[in-house]
């Protein structure tokens, strides 16, 4: 279950953030949010240690939203919106961040705690560790009933107030369902490279952009990559096992180069 919901979650996400922010080469990884909720759960860890799973989970959802919203700012403030300067500026912002968080990680002797976050695996999983994932399925729901709307607002500001959507609470209300989904998956699994930004091109390139007919096709596409990538990390090198995190970047750097 671990597999298949952070899976779905993923590729529903960065499936949202394309549409939001009209770039297809955006994503939870390539836009800060992924590094905004490592950031709120290390800062969760050092100054509020008793809050448990939830209090990390809702520091990281915070900081994800924060980190979402300062991207989507920094995307407003660029003239040229060439599509691949705008992920440039998404992976160059997220590194900042990243560069931050191991920074404090490293001056708290933390290193090896960030990288339970940094790297996503499946090979510690277990009941009573994964059940916070389920959370995605009631904010998938959310983001279902809103698809519609995901998709007028897809369509860009004057287009959607003409046909008398309100854009910026559509884009937030999108802002938040992908926060949410990106941050319960750090928290609970960790970090999964590409995922988000490989799967939804390849179902759009199929089945179009409209965002209620591709959703549920996303989320079962994310879950299955996810569940491919965690069974070639299982078998590879038995009775080792590589982190999904590594298969799964393989895999996307070369569909990227592609």
């Amino acid at each position: 279950m671990a597999v298949l919901l952070a899976g779905a979650a993923l590729a529903v996400a960065g499936m949202i953030m394309q549409r939001i922010t009209q770039n297809s080469f955006v994503s939870p990884s390539t836009s800060g949010t992924t590094e905004a909720a490592v950031l709120g759960v290390l800062l969760a860890t050092l100054f509020l240690p008793q809050v448990g799973l939830v209090g990390k989970m809702t520091f990281a959802i915070g900081t994800g939203i924060l980190g979402t919203m300062v991207f989507l700012h920094l995307l407003h403030r660029i003239r040229f919106r060439d599509p691949v300067v705008v992920a440039l500026v998404g992976l160059m912002y997220g590194g900042v961040i990243g560069s931050v968080t191991t920074f404090i990680a490293y001056q708290r002797d933390l290193l090896q705690l960030l990288e339970i976050w940094s790297s996503g695996s499946f090979s510690s999983m277990m009941a009573g560790m994964y059940e916070p994932l389920y959370l995605v399925l009631l904010v998938g729901v959310v983001g279902y009933l809103f698809a519609d709307r995901f998709t007028v607002v897809g369509m860009g500001r004057e287009f959607a107030v003409n046909l008398g959507v309100r854009y910026t609470t559509i884009l937030y209300t999108g802002l938040v369902v992908v926060s949410v989904m990106a941050a319960t998956v750090v928290v609970v699994v960790g970090a999964i490279p590409f995922l988000g930004l490989i799967v939804p091109n390849i179902v759009s390139l199929f089945l179009g952009d409209n965002v209620r007919r591709i959703l549920p096709v996303t989320a079962l596409a994310g879950a299955g990559f996810v569940l491919a990538c965690d069974i070639v990390g299982r078998t590879l090198i038995h009775p080792y096992e590589i982190p999904v995190s590594v298969v799964a970047g393989v895999v996307g750097a070369a569909c990227s180069s592609g």
